[in-house]
């Protein structure tokens, strides 16, 4: 998943940004004022947007204010610090979907990310099941008919992202803009050979077929899709 985080901060940020990183995975972009955030929200696709209300040239809740205006409905967690004059009233009011006091606890952070993503996506147990598989977003453990599955990060990051998407045909371009952030050289045969080495191993054990590739189009899941015809 793709997370934004517009926080001014810098030390904060790249602690935020590397919990983020490190822990389920997500690629982060940063930015260091409104103006930007606003600018990579409205040219960017993003699972969440992670957003501090102090900020130069444009402040938080104006920067809410805009993006919602957009008509855009990504989840948008606030980091607020006590003591500042903006009530939480008005914060949900703009379109903020949750926010955390600073100082935070940086697993709170996270599994607050965790939480309003799936949410985003209409999704509300943490562990996730499609026909004989079963992937747990908490302990980033992969399950096939009972058996445990090793993946690679990126391996897993790519199955989340796709049984998110249950029988939706999903491009090259889509997983790219949502697995790497806007520094990533993007190199269509990088998905490419992960989605080849996933699907070997899922697919180890058993004659049923968990990803199909359409050519020029993308990759669907197809676990589950006969029962769902």
């Amino acid at each position: 998943m793709r997370v934004l985080l517009i926080e001014d901060e810098r030390r904060l940020a790249e602690n935020v940004a590397t919990a983020l990183r490190d822990g389920p995975g997500f690629a982060v972009d940063c930015a260091e004022d409104g103006l930007t955030g606003l600018d990579l929200a409205g040219n960017q696709c993003y699972d969440l947007i992670v957003l501090d209300l102090m900020l130069p040239k444009l402040d938080g809740l104006g920067l809410l204010r805009k993006i919602r205006s957009k008509g855009d409905r990504t989840s948008v967690l606030i980091l607020t610090a006590r003591g500042e004059a903006t009530s939480i009233v008005e914060l949900l009011n703009a379109g903020a979907d949750d926010y955390l006091s600073k100082p935070f606890d940086l697993g709170e952070l996270i599994a607050r990310a965790k939480a309003l993503i799936r949410r985003g996506k209409g999704v509300a147990d943490p562990v996730l099941r499609l026909s004989d598989l079963e992937l747990n977003t908490v302990e980033q453990t992969v399950h096939r008919s009972g058996r445990p599955i090793d993946l690679s990060p990126m391996e897993y990051r790519i199955l989340e992202y796709l049984i998110h998407r249950p029988r939706v045909i999903v491009s090259k371009r889509e997983l790219l803009e949502h697995l790497y952030d806007y520094n990533w050289e993007h190199h269509s045969n990088v998905i490419e050979a992960h989605v080849s080495n996933l699907r070997r191993k899922l697919d180890a054990t058993t004659q049923q077929p968990s990803i199909e590739t359409l050519r020029g189009r993308g990759y669907r899941m197809m676990v589950g899709k006969q029962e769902s015809q």
